[in-house]
């Protein structure tokens, strides 16, 4: 028994003493561990860093490596420009003109009116004045808007006003208004004949004109409508002189210089009936040239 407790006593002493001998290395073992996987991480750390320096340094050097243009390259080139302006063509804009017309008129009928027209001679035997004449007139047009208010490019809407002076020749008067001596010719005895009367009309008109193809040096035009007033000649048999009508037109010009311009129209004036027996329905169709301003 003596010799079992010391065995026992002698194994107790020598595992405690070991275990004593164990316990710091082990502790030491595990605190490097710990050590050692910090580091790693610190190092991980700066590899990433020093990986990001080197995009940004091989970024600074691509920058670095591209042509540097200088003040003087871009003031040169700035010149430059503004030299190739110059030199365009600048496009001539006549939004507002004056032109002048001239062509070919026609009535729809006859003109008769109190120098023409008698109630004693038979309405057969009356002379009547051509249907076929001239014009010529002048006018001008206002630039308003060069898009139609926002709803239609290259468009301009102009504001036309014109007078217009046509002529279809003349008839003979008859006697009563004339010269009462034809009578006596008439009835067989001496006297003298009538006196020609020129019929003629002259005509004022406003309206709306509707420009194409902005910048172009063709340009057709329209006018939807318009006011026409008509001061006839020879009046009515009851003294009229005035028939107030509307007007239609179409036409284009095209820019020959400059602001000089030449065209073509053609226009219908419609009245809605007769002034006092006379009627002033009619067309004309011509050219004219205008100058731009």
């Amino acid at each position: 028994m003596n010799k079992l407790t010391t065995r026992l006593a002698v194994t107790t002493a020598t595992l405690t003493i070991v275990g004593a001998l164990v316990a710091p290395q082990a502790m030491a073992l595990s605190k490097a561990e710990r050590m050692a996987e910090a580091a790693n991480n610190k190092v991980e750390a700066l590899e990433a860093q020093l990986q990001q320096m080197q995009y940004e340094i091989q970024a600074l050097r691509a920058e670095a490596g591209r042509p540097q243009v200088d003040d003087s390259t871009k003031v040169q080139e700035l010149d430059q420009w503004m030299n190739e302006v110059k030199s365009k063509p600048t496009p001539v804009k006549h939004a507002n003109a004056i032109f002048f017309r001239g062509g070919y008129a026609r009535m729809d009928s006859p003109r008769n009116g109190v120098s023409i027209q008698s109630n004693v001679v038979p309405l057969g035997a009356q002379d009547r004045s051509d249907k076929d004449g001239w014009y010529i007139g002048a006018g001008f047009d206002f630039g308003l808007t060069d898009d139609v208010w926002g709803m239609m490019n290259d468009t301009d809407v102009l504001a036309e006003l014109m007078v217009e002076y046509k002529e279809f020749g003349s008839a003979d008067g008859n006697c009563l208004a004339s010269n009462p001596t034809c009578l006596a010719a008439l009835v067989g005895g001496a006297g003298g004949p009538a006196r020609d009367v020129t019929v003629n009309q002259l005509t004022l008109s406003a309206a709306p004109k509707v420009k194409f193809m902005k910048g172009s040096d063709l340009r057709p035009w329209l006018i939807p409508f318009g006011l026409g007033l008509h001061v006839i000649s020879p009046p009515s048999e009851s003294i009229t002189v005035l028939n107030p009508g509307v007007m239609f037109g179409a036409g284009g010009d095209y820019r020959l210089w400059k602001d000089i311009f030449v065209g073509v129209d053609t226009r219908y004036h419609l009245t809605g009936g007769a002034a006092d027996g006379v009627d002033t329905d009619g067309l004309t169709a011509g050219g004219y040239v205008g100058i731009g301003f």
